[in-house]
């Protein structure tokens, strides 16, 4: 990664649409080095595509929370298939798997305080292998929409 790759990501950072036109003007150099460098980015896996950014409340789901998950036993096999089960559920936003006293953080977003107290009795706590479950409700979530490269 050099300056002009780091430059490149910022601006698709914040507008993954624009042309490589704008973004060649963007970062200073021809459209042909603005393409060769964004094909480099995607072919070393540093870009893994673009995503769209669903405003939650718009399509029904008002309610977010933080569920923390301690599973037992704690074995590769029961983490495994515990994390592909709730990473395949419609409330399931994102799966993240930790060290600590909690084995999963699991990002939910649902309609009401009512559906997510469902999805936790009804759904979490049935599973033999939970053995503690712990919710926070999300007040705000303010996501970094850039992020830099770190140098050595």
């Amino acid at each position: 990664m050099d300056e002009l790759d780091s430059a490149i990501l910022r601006e698709l950072q914040s507008d993954a649409r624009m042309t490589n036109r704008d973004l060649a003007a963007a970062v200073g150099v021809s459209p042909t080095t603005a393409l060769e460098r964004t094909r480099g980015l995607r072919a070393r896996g540093v870009i893994r595509g673009t995503s769209l950014d669903v405003d939650l409340p718009s399509i029904g789901r008002g309610v977010q929370a933080l569920v923390a998950v301690r599973i037992r036993p704690p074995s590769r096999e029961v983490i495994e298939a515990f994390r592909d089960w709730v990473s395949g559920l419609p409330q399931t936003l994102g799966v993240f798997v930790t060290t600590g006293n909690e084995d999963f953080i699991v990002h939910v977003g649902v309609r009401d305080n009512e559906d997510l107290y469902a999805f936790v009795i009804d759904q979490l706590t049935q599973r033999r292998e939970v053995a503690d479950v712990r919710t926070s409700v999300v007040y705000e979530h303010i996501r970094t929409r850039a992020v830099v490269p770190l140098r050595r």
